[in-house]
C-alpha cells in the first residue's frame, strides 16, 4: 500500500494543468484553465482545471478530481498505475511495500548506492582501456564512428583476460561485483576451472543508463566471430531489460528536438546514427518491445517510428512491437513502423542513400493502423466468408487492447468494410469495452445525500482549507454531536483526517484520500471545486462563526432539555448557569469579529 504521505508528496510537485493538458487542449480563463470535457459530448468548453486548487471540474457532467483521478478516469489506468506515471514524471520512487521499517528501506538504498558505485567505476575501467586496444579502436572507426560519439555514449573496452576488473576492484571476492553483473561466480560448481571471472572479456561496451544518467548496466559486443555476437548484462536491482531502452537518456533532447523516436534493434544502430545525424534513435536491450517501454517513449514524445529489418525476424520483432502498443494507442499519439530492405539496416541505408532518403522513409513508415489490418489479413482470402470471419478472429484480441478512442473507432470502420460487416456489428461482436458510439460517462455520483446546516457548512470549507482543522477541538464535535447526531461521525472522521495531513495539507491531497477511502463527502468536494477560490482570512471568519453558531444551537437545545425535565430548580441551577454563561462569551465573541470587520 502506498503510504498518504508519498501521495500528498506528490500531489504537491505535480502540476495538474501540465497533466490534463497532455490529453485535453486547454485555454487560460481567468484564474483557471478552460477546455472541452473528456469525458462527454460537447460543443461549448464547462470543464475547467485549477492550477490554485490543483483539481479539475466539469460544470455539464459533474466530473472531478485531482491529477490520479483524471489518469485513473481518462486513461483507464489503476491508481498504484497513476501514481506510478505521474511519480515518474517528476523524478519519484513510488514506495512499494509500505512494510518495509526504515532501517531495512535505508538498507535496500545503500545497497542501490554500492551497485551504482560499482557499475560507475567499471564503466571508467572499459572508457579507459580502449584509449589503447588497437583492434577495438579499428572495429570503431570502420563501422565509421569518431572519437566524440564513443565518448558521448561511453563506449570502452573489455580486455581479453580472465579477471581484468581486479586491477579496478582489488577485493575481487566482492559480492557486490556478482550481484551488479560484472563477475560470474561459478562457488563449487563441479569441472569449473575457475571459481570467479569477468563476465564481459574482449568486448566492446556500450554502458546502459537510466533516466538519471547512471550506469546500470552493460552492453559487449564481440570483435571478431563468436557467439553470443552481443552479450547483455544479467537482470540485477539496478536493471531490468524489459524497462530500460539504451540510448534514450543521450537522445532525450534530441527527441524533443525532432518531434519524434526512432526505435532501432541494436547498440550500434543507435550509436551509429547518432554519427550521421540522427541522434534520436534509442534501442530495446535484446528483448522484445514491453508497454514498459513504449509507456517511457511516449512520455518524451508522442511520436514513435519503430525501425525493424525486412525479413521474417524482423517481422515478429514489430508484430510483438505492435502489441504492446495497442493498450497505449490513442487519439494524439502517432506511432509508424518502419521496414527495411532486407539487405539494409539504418546505418547500412544511411551510409548508401544518404540521410534524406532514409528521413523520407521515416515519413512515409506504416501507420500502427495500417500495420494492425496488414496483419490480421495476412494471407486470408477476403472474398470467402471463411476468410472474412478469420480476419475478425484475429483482429478481435487486438482490439480489444486498445482504449475506447476515435482511432479504435477508425480501424473498426475500416475492418468492417474488408469484412463486409457494419462498425456497430464489429462493437458488439468483439464486445468492445465502452462502445465509441456510446459517450464516455462521468464517474458515478454518491447517492447519499449531503449534510444539511450548518455542519455541512463546516464540512465544505474544512474540505477547502483542510488545515483550519487545527482550529477546532473536541468541544465542536460534540456540540455538532447534540445538533445533529447523523452527521457528528462524518465530522469527526473529516477532522482527524485534516489534521493528520498537518499544516500543509492542500484540497487536491485531501480529496484524493477521501476519494480512495470514502465516497460521502463526494457531493461536497464537488462543490468546493465548482467554486472560486476564496480569501484564507475570510474563510477562518466564516468557520469560527459557524462553530460558534453550532455552539450557541447546542447550548439552547440542552437549556431547553433542562427547562422540560421535571427536575427541582437546586439540581440543575448549577448547570444551567454554566450554559448561560457560555452563551454569553459566545456572543460576546461574535461582537468582536463584528467590530474587526
Amino acid at each position: 500500500m502506498i503510504p498518504q504521505s508519498f501521495i500528498q508528496d506528490l500531489l504537491s510537485r505535480v502540476d495538474i494543468v501540465d497533466v490534463v493538458g497532455r490529453y485535453v487542449q486547454l485555454k487560460k480563463g481567468g484564474a483557471n484553465f478552460m477546455g472541452l470535457c473528456p469525458f462527454h459530448s460537447e460543443k461549448s468548453p464547462s470543464f475547467t482545471v485549477s492550477p490554485t486548487k490543483q483539481f479539475y471540474h466539469c460544470f455539464g457532467c459533474g466530473a472531478h478530481g485531482t491529477s490520479i483521478g483524471f489518469l485513473m478516469e481518462y486513461s483507464g489506468l489503476g491508481f498504484v498505475d497513476a501514481v506510478k506515471d505521474l511519480a515518474q514524471n517528476v523524478g519519484l520512487a513510488v514506495p512499494e511495500e509500505d512494510r518495509l521499517l526504515p532501517a531495512q528501506r535505508a538498507e535496500a538504498q545503500a545497497r542501490n548506492m554500492a551497485l551504482t558505485d560499482v557499475m560507475t567505476q567499471a564503466c571508467d575501467f572499459y572508457r579507459s582501456q580502449l584509449r589503447s586496444a588497437g583492434p577495438a579502436i579499428a572495429y570503431l572507426k570502420k563501422r565509421g564512428l569518431t572519437g566524440e560519439v564513443a565518448a558521448r555514449f561511453g563506449l570502452g573496452y573489455a580486455p581479453d583476460g580472465w579477471d581484468g576488473l581486479r586491477a579496478v576492484f582489488p577485493d575481487y571476492d566482492a559480492a557486490a561485483l556478482v550481484e551488479a553483473g560484472l563477475v560470474i561466480d561459478k562457488g563449487e560448481e563441479p569441472g569449473a576451472n575457475r571459481r570467479r571471472y569477468d563476465r564481459f572479456r574482449d568486448r566492446i561496451m556500450f554502458p546502459i543508463r537510466n533516466v538519471k544518467g547512471q550506469v546500470i548496466g552493460f552492453g559487449g559486443r564481440i570483435l571478431d566471430s563468436g557467439e553470443p555476437k552481443y552479450l547483455n548484462s544479467p537482470e540485477t536491482p539496478l536493471f531490468q531489460k524489459g524497462l530500460e531502452l539504451y540510448g534514450l537518456f543521450e537522445a532525450r533532447q534530441a527527441i524533443r528536438s525532432a518531434g519524434y523516436v526512432l526505435v532501432t534493434e541494436g547498440y550500434m544502430d543507435v550509436v551509429a546514427l547518432a554519427q550521421l545525424g540522427f541522434p534520436q534513435a534509442v534501442a530495446t536491450l535484446g528483448t522484445a518491445c514491453t508497454p514498459t517501454h513504449v509507456q517511457k517513449l511516449l512520455r518524451q514524445t508522442d511520436h514513435v517510428v519503430f525501425s525493424f529489418d525486412g525479413d521474417a525476424a524482423g517481422r515478429r520483432a514489430a508484430r510483438r512491437a505492435l502489441d504492446a502498443c495497442l493498450p497505449l494507442a490513442t487519439d494524439n499519439k502517432v506511432i509508424k513502423f518502419l521496414f527495411l530492405p532486407t539487405e539494409h539496416d539504418p546505418d547500412s541505408y544511411v551510409r548508401e542513400l544518404g540521410a534524406d532518403a532514409f528521413s523520407q522513409q521515416i515519413q512515409d513508415a506504416m501507420p500502427l493502423s495500417q500495420f494492425l489490418l496488414k496483419e490480421v489479413i495476412g494471407t486470408n482470402d477476403l472474398a470467402t466468408p471463411e476468410g472474412r470471419a478469420r480476419v475478425q478472429f484475429d483482429a478481435k484480441p487486438l482490439l480489444q487492447a486498445m482504449p475506447a478512442s476515435s482511432l479504435r473507432l477508425q480501424i473498426v470502420r475500416s475492418l468492417a468494410q474488408l469484412t463486409l460487416s457494419t462498425a456497430a456489428e464489429i462493437e458488439t461482436l468483439f464486445e468492445l469495452v465502452s462502445p465509441v458510439s456510446r459517450a464516455r460517462m462521468a464517474p458515478p455520483k454518491t447517492r447519499r445525500a449531503a449534510p444539511m446546516g450548518l455542519e455541512r457548512q463546516m464540512i465544505r470549507l474544512l474540505i477547502a482549507h483542510p488545515a483550519l482543522a487545527v482550529d477546532l477541538d473536541a468541544s465542536v464535535l460534540a456540540a455538532v454531536a447534540h445538533i445533529s447526531s447523523d452527521y457528528a461521525a462524518l465530522l469527526t472522521q473529516l477532522v482527524a483526517t485534516c489534521q493528520a495531513m498537518g499544516a500543509n495539507a492542500s484540497f487536491a491531497a485531501l480529496a484524493e484520500q477521501l476519494r480512495a477511502t470514502d465516497s460521502d463527502f463526494d457531493t461536497v468536494i464537488a462543490e468546493v471545486a465548482a467554486q472560486p477560490e476564496s480569501d484564507l482570512d475570510a474563510v477562518r471568519l466564516e468557520l469560527a462563526g459557524a462553530v460558534r453558531q453550532t455552539k450557541m444551537q447546542a447550548i439552547k437545545a440542552e437549556l431547553d432539555r433542562l427547562a422540560t425535565s421535571g427536575q427541582s430548580v437546586e439540581n440543575v441551577r448549577a448547570r444551567y448557569m454554566e450554559l448561560m454563561s457560555e452563551q454569553e462569551q459566545l456572543r460576546r465573541q461574535a461582537d468582536a469579529e463584528i467590530a474587526m470587520r
